[in-house]
């Protein structure tokens, strides 16, 4: 069985980053290769857990830094200006309604918190950088992680339908999708199905959104009395802004472009596909129905007001 897992995961991984449609295949999307990622899990278990963990985290970086050689900074910057100044206000709200929800519900406080950073800010991203910081034990992240994790997942099958069903433009769609869609991820996935130009507007204002990351962990510190405690800052977003300043100013080769956009998209179906397979019954299992419901009624509060208000504005 374990065999047979290793070569049916090298097999998939094989298949989504090289298109095939020259033989006939098709190219797998980044919704389909998270449901291929889902489905092994499902099935297999998992030859290569911490290969697995280690490369969706990093390979994701590596694709957002290489779409930047593919945005004008100038142009992104005056597209997102409506989306990030909605990040400020829900950002906050977000964060003050999960506490709240948390406490009416009588949940451990910390998983309550962990669960409002995710959904306020950039998912796992947001959990794994705040929970070192308020010291959380492995159930509280396993739990906080796993009910985002779920949530997040269905962001990306249903978010570019109903961009349909709502007729909302590509940067109408790219700014909700960065808003109300968890991880980086699944952002990105999104906002390459609906189209390049939400593509580029989603990256960008979610991007933004997950250097909330820095002013939420040291208020943490504070909240939770820990100012020992160290700030997990993402890097990698800077290297972004690094590569959209250089795509903006100097004159890069056609080939070196195609390269990143290449990298940066196949990449990121790559990510998904290993962020599907690091699922297992026992995650789900663990995370109980009182967290899963303060998440779904953070997702629904944020999904419903960021839709109204970047109809309204955007």
């Amino acid at each position: 069985m374990k065999q047979t897992s290793k070569v049916i995961y090298i097999l998939l991984i094989a298949l989504i980053l090289f298109p095939f449609d020259r033989f006939g295949l098709p190219v797998i999307s980044a919704p389909l290769a998270l449901l291929c990622g889902l489905a092994f899990a499902l099935i297999f278990p998992n030859p290569y857990p911490k290969f697995n963990k280690k490369t969706s985290k990093y390979l994701l970086q590596v694709a957002v830094v290489c779409l930047g050689f593919n945005m004008n900074l100038q142009e992104s910057l005056k597209s997102g200006s409506e989306g990030m100044l909605f990040t400020v206000v829900s950002v906050v709200g977000v964060m003050a309604l999960g506490v709240l929800v948390g406490y009416w519900l009588h949940i451990n406080r910390k998983t309550a918190y962990l669960i409002s950073s995710g959904t306020a800010i950039c998912g796992g991203s947001a959990i794994a950088a705040v929970g070192p910081v308020l010291k959380a034990n492995e159930n509280e992240m396993a739990v906080s992680l796993g009910v985002i994790f779920i949530l997040n997942s269905l962001g990306l099958f249903i978010f570019p339908p109903l961009g349909h069903i709502f007729e909302m433009t590509q940067q109408q769609f790219g700014t909700w999708a960065a808003i109300a869609i968890h991880d980086t991820s699944s952002v990105v996935g999104a906002g390459e199905a609906y189209g390049e130009e939400a593509l580029q507007i989603a990256t960008l204002i979610k991007l933004t959104r997950a250097l909330w990351i820095i002013p939420l962990a040291i208020a943490t510190m504070f909240i939770f009395r820990d100012k020992t405690a160290k700030i997990s800052i993402p890097w990698f977003i800077f290297i972004f802004v690094l590569a959209m300043v250089v795509n903006t100013y100097v004159t890069l080769p056609a080939w070196f472009v195609s390269s990143m956009v290449w990298i940066a998209k196949r990449g990121m179906v790559v990510t998904l596909f290993l962020i599907g397979a690091s699922l297992s019954i026992a995650s789900i299992r663990s995370v109980g129905v009182k967290p899963l419901l303060q998440a779904v009624l953070l997702w629904v509060v944020i999904s419903v007001s960021s839709l109204f208000v970047v109809l309204e504005t955007v």
